[in-house]
């Protein structure tokens, strides 16, 4: 009985992990390419490259939102309501970015998504 505690836990403790992980690789690669968008602003391509990189962000911060108003959510409240406060202005900037496109306001999307990502990286279950 006691192993198959220990396994269920270490089990849970391992899709806690690479859940992290998953969510912390997905908001490294937004940032990737919202950067990349910044570098290159002026290439041919850019404006759907941006808009690429702009749904994609938008889609997994929906995601997150989605997440944290589940009620079976065992984030704390205070986390979670800041990471929905969050989530309101990247929605408002990517809106923003979309109907009039400025490569400085792409800066607060990826430093959001990098330290987002950084902190879900350092997390231990």
């Amino acid at each position: 009985m006691f192993n198959s505690a220990r396994q269920a836990y270490e089990q849970g403790a391992k899709t806690a992990t690479s859940s992290r992980q998953l969510e912390a690789a997905a908001l490294f690669k937004c940032a990737r390419m919202l950067e990349a968008c910044q570098r290159s602003w002026d290439a041919p391509g850019r404006a759907e490259a941006l808009d690429e990189a702009l749904r994609h962000n938008l889609r997994l911060w929906t995601l997150f939102q989605a997440e944290m108003a589940q009620p079976e959510q065992h984030v704390p409240m205070d986390m979670r309501v800041n990471l929905l406060k969050l989530s309101r202005f990247v929605d408002k900037r990517t809106f923003e970015l979309m109907a009039d496109p400025q490569p400085e306001k792409l800066q607060a999307l990826i430093d959001i998504n990098r330290n987002i990502g950084s902190g879900l990286s350092a997390t231990a279950p």
